[in-house]
């Protein structure tokens, strides 16, 4: 149920020029989602009511980011003049709300819901509440200015900061819990003075200060979760933060019965799922919508792609990878190959170096490989393509485009033909799937002993 007593704004309006090409600086993904997803799954927890998203730079992006996936509005900030132009344009949707506003950075995707669920319990009638921590390199960060006796006085934000107040380490992580009416009356004021900071904006943070110096409660939250203050400003940063979001992945799959080998070289996106006893090796990469079953292997070097499937006790080894593919029960592809576009039966074996040739240059299309078949090593199925159960590829065959290999039947070759029953000359006692020309030695890379130099086609 919605919480009407709270709001919430989320500033997303950011270009973030620092984090390189023209994606909008929210937009960029950590552990297989976007940052500002991340954020709003920590905010939308509260149920808040509304949620507003304010967007700027990219804006079509970015609400197309979250159409259809998160209960939000969006606010439109037509000039970037600062934070607190950023909130004023949220306004007009909170017209006569009496409760506590929370606002936040798009930005910040590891603060955790227990953090922000504090910060709005903190928030006093008529005052204020926001997030600070004590860090080692304070650079980029608002620092948080004490006088002598300890006491509060407002936030510098670095660019506009004395040498004295960059040495502060106590920083603003960019939270507020504000009183919902007191915002947008201070919010005026500062709206109405002029721009006296270095990059000519309007500070949220001045709007702060402004509750401090009208004598209203002011709440200092000293957040206990190392990793809140992780904002996210360049490559660097989210290189850092998603470090700090796998951890806590790998740590919920962990606890769940999952084994990893080495967390440090193992990559699993948010939204994975994972039996248990399931092993993954080092160096694998899990990418999202992947579902894997109990009792499978996965890796070392391996890759799941977007909506693999591993059914219980599938093996999937060293360099291999698998796309929009699903592996049945007890099926193994162990080294070296391509599934895309695929489904692999239960119990069916895949041979080294197999490719699913799935992209004709205009349409992806599907191989199936059916419960019990055996894929020789080096096979390509050049899709649409049907191996049947049971049946056999010998090593190097390419099935061509459209060929359904009949259950139980071993095919061979360039392009692959049924292999002639021993004791006979050729043919195949089922036609199903046959190719013009199945059979016939002359169409087939593999010739018969004493044809050609050493087995080699002259």
């Amino acid at each position: 149920m919605a919480d009407n007593s709270l709001a919430a704004i989320v500033l997303a309006a950011g270009k973030g020029t620092r984090m390189g090409g023209p994606l909008p600086k929210v937009l960029h993904e950590v552990c297989g989602r976007s940052m500002l997803q991340w954020v709003l799954d920590a905010v939308l927890d509260l149920k808040p009511s509304p949620t507003i998203v304010v967007v700027g730079h990219g804006r079509e992006e970015v609400e197309r980011s979250l159409a259809g996936k998160f209960p939000v509005e969006f606010a439109e900030q037509d000039e970037p003049l600062g934070t607190a132009h950023a909130v004023a344009a949220a306004q007009a949707r909170l017209k006569g709300f009496e409760g506590k506003v929370l606002v936040l950075y798009g930005d910040t995707p590891a603060l955790r819901t227990e953090s922000l669920r504090d910060l709005v319990s903190a928030c006093p009638k008529g005052g204020v509440s926001f997030l600070v921590a004590e860090i080692d390199d304070p650079a980029s960060y608002g620092r948080i200015v004490r006088d002598a006796a300890g006491r509060f006085v407002g936030i510098k934000e670095e660019r506009d900061a004395s040498a004295s107040e960059r040495a502060i380490r106590e920083v603003n992580l960019g939270a507020y819990a504000f009183d919902g009416p007191r915002l947008f009356t201070e919010l005026a004021g500062i709206l109405a003075a002029p721009r006296k900071n270095e990059k000519s904006e309007y500070y949220l943070t001045d709007v702060v200060g402004r509750f401090e110096k009208a004598d209203v409660e002011v709440a200092i939250r000293r957040t206990t979760d190392p990793d809140a203050w992780l904002g996210i400003n360049s490559p660097r940063d989210l290189a850092r933060v998603r470090r700090v979001l796998q951890d806590r992945i790998l740590a919920r799959h962990l606890a769940r019965g999952v084994k990893i080998v080495d967390p440090a070289t193992t990559y699993v996106d948010w939204d994975v799922d994972i039996g248990e006893g399931t092993v993954l090796y080092p160096c694998t990469v899990v990418g999202r919508g992947a579902r894997i079953g109990p009792n499978c292997e996965v890796g070392p070097f391996a890759h799941l792609r977007a909506d693999a499937i591993l059914r219980e006790g599938a093996i999937v080894g060293n360099y291999v990878e698998v796309k929009k593919a699903v592996l049945g029960a007890g099926a193994k592809a162990r080294h070296l190959t391509y599934l895309g576009d695929a489904e692999v039966g239960a119990g069916a074996n895949v041979g080294a170096g197999t490719i699913t040739a799935n992209w004709d240059g205009r349409m992806k299309h599907k191989t199936t490989i059916e419960e019990g078949a055996f894929v020789g090593s080096g096979t390509v199925f050049v899709a649409p393509a049907t191996l049947g159960k049971g049946a056999r590829t010998g090593a190097g065959a390419i099935v061509t485009k459209g060929t359904r290999v009949p259950d139980g039947e071993t095919w061979v070759g360039v392009p692959a033909r049924p292999l002639p029953p021993k004791g006979t000359k050729g043919g195949n006692s089922s036609k199903e799937g046959a190719r013009p020309g199945a059979g016939d030695p002359s169409r087939s890379g593999a010739l018969a002993p004493g044809k050609g130099d050493d087995g080699v086609r002259g």
